[in-house]
């Protein structure tokens, strides 16, 4: 067998493509947009600053000399994600990857780490509506004009919590930037919806040249202080938590043509923790 010099290298390429980056300001997201970027596609950045997010794009292209956008979105609604997708596409071009990354802790960061006895329904509408009911909406917004066109590539970001029930025991002494924290039970229950979704959407679009998979990110370091990074570490057998750009790679493996025949999966990234 002969194979072309370069050819496995070059299914990596993400030149010609358009992608779209939910939550494209965040701590993860802006390694994803720039993981894409250094790969060849012209990038979306999208979030709820446009102001941010249209500086961040400004970096991309002045660093990466492609032309990235940002755009301002709430993407609980389905106007705001039907204007987004149309200005996306009139400005770069048609859609061929979409990452799904957007999350929310909603607006009282001390009313998300309630006890799951004292947890407030109103904070679990709010989480919920942009973790599990945007995702949908722009998943379904983009996948369908990708259907329609018989090429695209979904991949959503869920967590090792939507997949194992966090250790409590982790979170003793833990804290977020001088806050206790814990992992609430909706996010475990929104980001265990990300992979349900992922697996019906791969089944209903697979036939017309889309393919849906999730990225579930283990713990990453982010502000948390140092007993909850021991404690975490502790739990994994690599011995510690993962640094941002470690998302990276598997992002582009299912992006690109490297993953032409991988649907409906999920590409775990969390040191070995649910190996045990």
């Amino acid at each position: 067998m002969t194979v072309e010099r370069g050819h496995y290298r070059k299914l990596f390429d993400l030149s010609g493509h358009v992608a779209v980056v939910t939550g494209g300001a965040g701590l993860l997201g802006k390694h994803f947009c720039a993981g894409l970027v250094d790969h060849g596609a012209q990038v979306a950045v999208v979030d709820l600053d446009a102001a941010k997010c249209a500086s961040f794009a400004g970096e991309l292209t002045m660093t990466y000399g492609m032309s990235c956008i940002g755009v301002g979105c709430d993407i609980t609604s389905p106007e705001q994600v039907k204007v987004m997708a149309d200005k996306v596409e009139h400005e770069l071009g048609p859609i061929t990857v979409l990452h799904n990354n957007a999350a929310t802790k909603g607006r009282d960061l001390e009313r998300f780490f309630d006890s799951v006895k004292e947890f407030d329904i109103a904070v679990w509408r709010e989480v919920m509506a942009v973790n599990l009911d945007g995702a949908f909406l722009v998943a379904r917004e983009i996948g369908e004009r990708m259907a329609e066109r018989g090429r695209g590539s979904i991949i959503q970001t869920s967590s090792i919590y939507g997949i194992a029930g966090p250790d409590q025991r982790i979170y003793e002494g833990s804290e977020y930037f001088g806050r206790p924290i814990n992992t609430p039970p909706i996010y475990s229950a929104s980001k265990a919806g990300i992979v349900g979704l992922t697996r019906y959407l791969a089944a209903y679009w697979g036939r017309r040249g889309v393919r849906v998979n999730t990225l579930t990110p283990g713990g990453v370091s982010s502000g948390q202080n140092e007993s909850f990074d021991r404690n975490y570490s502790a739990r994994v057998p690599m011995g510690r938590m993962a640094v941002p750009d470690e998302m990276v790679g598997a992002l582009l493996f299912l992006a690109s043509d490297a993953s032409s025949y991988v649907n409906g999966q999920d590409i775990v990234i969390d040191g070995g923790l649910t190996a045990w």
